[in-house]
Order: C-alpha cells, then sequence, then structure tokens
C-alpha cells in the first residue's frame, strides 16, 4: 500500500474517533499527577499501563522509592518486523498540585478541550494510544518493533528515569517524543537548548553593620558583584543564555551579611558551549578580601541539536502532505527527555505530542480538532520508518 494510501485511511478513521480521544482525554485530565506526589502519580500510571494491557501490550513497572513509577510498555514482535525499534517517550507528571482541577476543571469550550497537563502532556499519551489503535483497525503492521516509556519525573529534571530513558534509546534507532507541539501552529521541535542550574555561595562574616562594620565581610555585597560579572556571560548572538533569577542573602539589616546564595539558569544551543561556559563559571574568583566562593552544577539536559532531527522531520514532512497538514519546524528554548537520547546519538524527533497552548498555567488547553491529524501523523510514522 502507498504512504499517501494508508496515511488517508488512518487519517479518515480517526477523525470518527474524536469523541472517543476526548472521553479518555477527560479521564487522564482528572487523574491528577503532580510529579512531587508519588501516590497520585501512581494511581494516574495504574490507569494507563491498564489501557496499555487492554491492547494487548506487556507493562513493565519500573519501581521507584520516592518518585512515580515508571512504565516500560512492550507490543510482541510479528512476523512484520525487521530489525530496529521505534521508542515513544513521555511522561506521566505536571507541574499542577493536587487540587488544582477545582480552579480549572476539564471542561470543553471554545473548540478547545482545557485542563491542567492536558497540553503538557497528558494529550500526547492519548495521541499515543489512539495511533496504535488506528493502525490496528487499518491492518498496517509497523516495520518495527514499539516500545514505549512514560516517566514520572520528567517535569523535574528527569533524575530517576534519565537512566531508563538513555538504556531504551540505545536499544533503539529512532525516538518519538510525545512532548506538546510548538505554539501556536503545531511545529515539531527539532531542536532544543541544553539546560542547567549552577549555584553560587558566598561566605563573609557578620559584623555589626553600625559599631564595626570594617570588620565584616560583606557576602551580599560580594554577591552582586559577582552577579554582575556572570550578566557578561549571556550571549544572545549565540544562543547562549545566563540568568541569575534566584538570590538570598543576609539575616538583619542590622548584620552583615555572612552568607548568601544565588542560582543561575543557563542554557545553551549547541554542544560546543557547554565546556566553555562552565569554564567561566569555575573560574570566577573573590573580589571582597576575604570573601569566599564556591560553585556548583553545570549543564545536566544537553541541547538536542538539529542534525539529529533533520532526516525524521523530512520524512514527517512527506507524511504530512499526504495527510493535507502543513508542518513546520521550531526551535525550543526548554528541555526535554529528548535532550537525552539526542545527546546519546539516537535521531530524536521532538513535539510529536497534541496542538494547543498555554502550559504549565490556567490556561492549558488542546485544539480538538488537531487530534485526529496529529495521530495520523504519528501512527503514519510508526508505520513508515
Amino acid at each position: 500500500m502507498a504512504t499517501s494510501d494508508f496515511a488517508t485511511i488512518l487519517l479518515s478513521d480517526l477523525r470518527s474517533r474524536e469523541s472517543e480521544m476526548l472521553r479518555l482525554l477527560g479521564k487522564f485530565v482528572r487523574a491528577e499527577s503532580p510529579s512531587f506526589d508519588k501516590n497520585a502519580v501512581d494511581n494516574f500510571g495504574r490507569m494507563v499501563a491498564a489501557e496499555w494491557r487492554a491492547r494487548g501490550a506487556r507493562v513493565t513497572i519500573l519501581r521507584q522509592k520516592h518518585r512515580g513509577d515508571h512504565l516500560l510498555i512492550n507490543f510482541p514482535r510479528t512476523n512484520s518486523c525487521v530489525d530496529g525499534r521505534i521508542l515513544l517517550l513521555g511522561h506521566m507528571d505536571t507541574v499542577y498540585d493536587k487540587g488544582s482541577l477545582a480552579k480549572m476543571p476539564f471542561r470543553i469550550a471554545q473548540r478547545r478541550a482545557w485542563g491542567p497537563g492536558i497540553f503538557d502532556m497528558k494529550g500526547g499519551l492519548v495521541l499515543a494510544l489512539a495511533a496504535v489503535d488506528a493502525l490496528k483497525r487499518a491492518g498496517i503492521r509497523p516495520r518495527k518493533e514499539i516500545t514505549c516509556l512514560w516517566t514520572t519525573d520528567e517535569e523535574i529534571g528527569s533524575e530517576s528515569s534519565r537512566k531508563y530513558i538513555e538504556r531504551e534509546a540505545k536499544l533503539s534507532d529512532t525516538v518519538l517524543v510525545l512532548e506538546p507541539a510548538g505554539e501556536p501552529r503545531g511545529a515539531l521541535k527539532t531542536s532544543r537548548k541544553g539546560v542547567g542550574e549552577i549555584e553560587l555561595r558566598v561566605t563573609g562574616r557578620a559584623a555589626h553593620s553600625g559599631l564595626k562594620p570594617e570588620e565584616g565581610i560583606n557576602a551580599v555585597h560580594e554577591m552582586a558583584l559577582q552577579i554582575a560579572r556572570i550578566a557578561k556571560f549571556n550571549q544572545p548572538r549565540r544562543s547562549v543564555g545566563v540568568h541569575v533569577n534566584i538570590a538570598s542573602g543576609g539575616t538583619r539589616t542590622n548584620v552583615i551579611a555572612a552568607e548568601a546564595h544565588a542560582l543561575a539558569d543557563v542554557r545553551v544551543t549547541r554542544s560546543s558551549d557547554i565546556r566553555p561556559l562552565e569554564r567561566k563559571f569555575r573560574a570566577l574568583k573573590p573580589i571582597l578580601p576575604g570573601a569566599r566562593l564556591e560553585i556548583s552544577g553545570g549543564i545536566d539536559r544537553p541541547p538536542m541539536e538539529r542534525k539529529m532531527s533533520a532526516a525524521l522531520y523530512q520524512h514527517a514532512q512527506h507524511l504530512a502532505n499526504d495527510l493535507g497538514i502543513h508542518l513546520e519546524e521550531t526551535a525550543s528554548g526548554g528541555g526535554s527527555d529528548g535532550n537525552l537520547t539526542a545527546a546519546i546519538g539516537v535521531p530524536t524527533l521532538d513535539g510529536l505530542g497534541a496542538i494547543g497552548s498555554g502550559a504549565h498555567s490556567l490556561r492549558e488547553n488542546i485544539i480538538i480538532r488537531e487530534l485526529a491529524p496529529r495521530a495520523a501523523l504519528i501512527a503514519a510514522l510508526i508505520a513508515a520508518l
């Protein structure tokens, strides 16, 4: 069957299943799953696992002590499978605290569906299920083995899931990330900045600010001088972002501050910029006599460079043309788990999830009419790769 033929079949089928997708989406959104609430995330994980088991998949629960349990989904190999594997990657946790549904309930209005985590990224979880269902109904058997990894701590840095993400990516030859699409037109994300955090601590010496201020070493003043230096590390023309967004210090207004603390958000587009930027921070020295400076942290989520997505994006564009979809690409300043898979050399295409807007806000929503075309694109990619 020609690619254009099966793409059309998939889209037609999925348009007739829009109400089913919405029902499942409502069920998922109402199951709140904040990153730091293990019980809540695990409850939602059991719901997701049940959906995949109902489709004949083998579900392995990757149990965690302090975070939600991750889910590894495998489908039995068929005779049509050739060597190779496609990894569908995404997360089940959201940034919304338990009880957020009270102020932003799941609802349908203005041809959109609204609710906490619907765009980032419960919509993507529903689309993955819809794509697999559509392939089965159409009798289309993917040429490669399909595996899904749904994690529970992406929104807080992927600390417990990183080893599983990298392990499963190394076993795959393609990673499709179901993170939300680029706003506002649903662009795929072909590059992402590397992201990290650098912590600065200054130790000075306390003294009475009225009686003998000269005996003190003001840690807040030292930190202010360091922040002025660090501001020069920001290089927008090179897409190197450095911003000190948190700073604190001191105890009382009449005490020379003995300690100060700051956190810098750091982002780079190219892997080659990581070490030079980190070296600049490590080279910082105290300015005030007697002050001590400690620096820790760095870029822990490397950039997803476009070269790791270019071929997959071109493939997706051809399929989108067959579906009558105008598809664009975009670069994202934020990171995802796709950064991790691309950094170890596995071709990765990101932003294949729902089309909408308002991620991490009270206005988070997805566009209902875009559910079927997006699920059809995912299904077509799985079938064609």
